[in-house]
């Protein structure tokens, strides 16, 4: 039998709780402990930490107080409280280098590196992007969601090009310009299999996966308009190494994880893309050899293969084109090489 415990009402010298996460299970939710469910929604969260805030009294259901073993049902409201402010709202300056590839007094250009988060987050509240920003240039206007200039952002274990605004009125140009799609983005993959196509268009509306809250999935069906976001990509192929292809992909909008859900979604997930499946050998012979040359690019390319090569945009004080491009870093190269010799050596047996 499950304890619960009503939310008392606090008195005005109590401290303030504040709301970290808030979820509300689906109608169709089948009975299952909270902390198994908190971990498929909740990022870097391990089931010692979720159990450590249960028995913490960190977890209401329907406002109420749970533990751990408490079984979720359709259409609870869940809330994970703490005394607390999010750390993500604690911005903190940190002295951490940027690749800065061009900058005036409106905006600057980088190049994140793989590994870096954009912007603190759960489990992530240091290292990030936004920390070094702050750190590096004084009042940085806010975007929509309070996060100092950033305009646009690519996963942490994507590398690649960013536009920072430095000004307001940059920072609405810009956003308007994402906003549009008018601005230009163009990336670089390797991903599972060899492409039917030499180039395509993809279009499918992307939305939260209703069973794991970490992906985002493709929503084709009558009700695609409800679940999710309209999103295009194109993509072009650029070299075809066996069991993989290099290719580009531009985005004609900019959904979360959306290459990376496009990708899945017509069968070429991304070459050790961790999070949607691409981490295991998708492509090619059962031999071992071949198991222990795809485990050697793993380690050479430990994330998902892409990267953010090329971006436009206007600038929004001159009305100049802006264009940039980013070389393809190490850590792909040395995949491509490698799949290249592969391929090379496959085909002439």
């Amino acid at each position: 039998m499950t304890t619960e415990y009503t939310v008392p009402e606090k008195d005005d010298n109590d401290d303030e709780l504040y709301e970290h996460h808030s979820f509300t299970a689906d109608k169709g939710q089948t009975p299952l402990r909270i902390d198994k469910y908190l971990m498929n929604r909740i990022e870097n969260a391990t089931r010692n930490k979720i159990q450590a805030a249960a028995k913490d009294g960190s977890i209401y259901v329907n406002d109420v107080q749970v533990k751990q073993n408490y079984k979720v049902k359709p259409l609870d409201k869940i809330r994970v409280l703490f005394e607390h402010p999010p750390y993500e709202n604690l911005l903190t300056p940190e002295d951490i280098p940027l690749d800065i590839v061009y900058e005036d007094d409106e905006l600057l250009v980088l190049n994140k590196p793989s590994g870096m988060v954009v912007h603190p987050g759960h489990g992530n509240y240091s290292g990030t992007l936004i920390n070094a920003l702050i750190f590096h240039f004084d009042n940085l206007p806010n975007n929509s969601s309070e996060r100092p200039g950033l305009v646009h952002r690519i996963d942490k274990d994507t590398s690649g090009l960013l536009v920072v605004a430095k000004t307001e009125h940059a920072m609405t140009h810009l956003a308007k310009q994402f906003f549009n799609k008018t601005s230009e983005r163009e990336y670089v993959a390797i991903v599972w299999g060899n492409m039917d196509e030499d180039e395509g268009t993809i279009e499918g509306h992307i939305g939260r996966h209703p069973k794991n809250r970490l992906q985002n999935t493709v929503f084709d069906g009558d009700d695609a308009d409800e679940k999710g976001k309209p999103a295009v990509t194109h993509y072009k192929v650029i070299e075809r190494l066996g069991y993989v292809t290099l290719v580009t992909c531009k985005l004609e909008t900019g959904r979360t994880h959306q290459i990376r859900v496009h990708m899945k979604y017509i069968g070429h997930t991304l070459f050790n893309d961790e999070r949607y499946g691409g981490e295991r050998i998708l492509k090619g012979t059962t031999f071992s050899k071949y198991k222990q040359f795809v485990d050697n690019c793993f380690k050479i390319l430990p994330r998902q293969a892409l990267h953010a090569k090329t971006l436009g945009f206007i600038h929004p004080k001159t009305g100049e084109k802006m264009s940039f491009d980013s070389p393809v870093p190490e850590d792909m190269q040395q995949c491509i090489e490698k799949w290249r010799h592969y391929a090379k050596h496959k085909d002439s047996d």
